[in-house]
């Protein structure tokens, strides 16, 4: 009896360390592609897509494989680009915080290996977007492209203005989910290209503030590291501004939508107003970084909701 439990303990203690391996092994393959932001760009991947449908009055169900197909795809090349940008940067990500236990700096998950398993997945990726059509492949080599080299190689370590650089990649998934189903020029998805383009500028400078001096550390020239908060703060306000009209061009989501949108727009600009007379700018640049998270997820829903009315 004793050894039926000493059998049966054995048993458990190798099942509960391969659960625990198993996590392990998810939460590095996790941390290399930055599932964070793959998700949240497949939500505006989606909401592009399901716009396009609307717009062109073809239907959802009846297109299913195109789904399939655009989701997949971008999912892989986010997720690619991601891998490589690890790879690239590992030598200093160990400077900060928050990217310094990534498997490529502890050195858990082979850095080369990182690289080839992100070209695999970015090559996939791309034959993914290819079976909708040759305009969504392009789009996404082109985000590809952007992020990988003109940001990450490039203007990440020399220049502060490698967040509008970095910008122009955020803003390409809602356009391959647009083209995913119309490869034709339309006003709606430069709309949604620039609405992601100027929402990435606050977003991404107010997390450079909260981490300034991480950034300093690892000599990245961030816009608040080189020039200071006062300098940094009065840019996000414009970037936030310039976003006030483009719900307007997709008037035709309807009233409720466009109110949803200016509210959203109106209440981000008065808090960074409010950035000007707070003391605290550390407080300010958390609050600011909190609101864009929610402002891109109500908005983007919001699109999708308009169109079941």
């Amino acid at each position: 009896m004793a050894d039926l439990k000493a059998v049966h303990q054995t048993v458990n203690d190798v099942g509960h360390r391969s659960e625990a391996s198993v996590k392990a092994v998810w939460r590095e393959l996790s941390s290399v592609v930055k599932i964070g932001i793959v998700n949240s760009n497949l939500i505006t991947t989606f909401a592009g897509m399901w716009l396009a449908f609307y717009f062109t009055g073809e239907h959802f169900l009846e297109n299913l494989h195109l789904v399939f197909f655009a989701l997949f795809g971008a999912a892989l090349v986010i997720a690619g680009s991601c891998a490589i940008n690890n790879y690239i940067d590992r030598d200093i990500d160990r400077y900060m915080e928050r990217t310094k236990t990534r498997p490529t700096v502890t050195g858990t998950m082979d850095a080369r290996r990182v690289l080839w398993a992100g070209i695999a997945l970015v090559f996939i990726g791309e034959m993914s977007l290819l079976m909708t059509t040759v305009t969504a492949a392009i789009v996404g080599l082109i985000g590809m492209v952007t992020y990988v080299f003109l940001y990450t190689l490039w203007t990440k370590r020399h220049y502060t203005v490698n967040t509008i650089v970095g910008s122009i990649s955020g803003a390409v998934p809602p356009v391959i989910g647009w083209t995913a189903v119309d490869p034709n020029f339309h006003v709606v998805p430069l709309v949604l290209f620039f609405i992601m383009f100027l929402w990435q500028p606050p977003h991404f400078l107010a997390l450079a503030m909260k981490r300034c001096e991480e950034y300093r550390a690892a000599g990245i020239p961030m816009l608040p590291v080189v020039h200071g908060f006062a300098i940094t703060k009065r840019q996000i306000v414009v970037w936030v501004a310039c976003l006030l009209p483009l719900p307007f061009y997709l008037f035709s989501l309807g009233v409720p939508f466009l109110t949803v949108a200016t509210l959203l727009n109106i209440g981000w600009l008065l808090l960074g107003l409010a950035g000007f007379k707070m003391e605290d700018d550390l407080k300010w640049a958390k609050w600011m970084f909190v609101y864009s998270l929610n402002y891109l997820t109500i908005l983007f829903v919001a699109m999708v909701i308009a169109t079941l009315w």
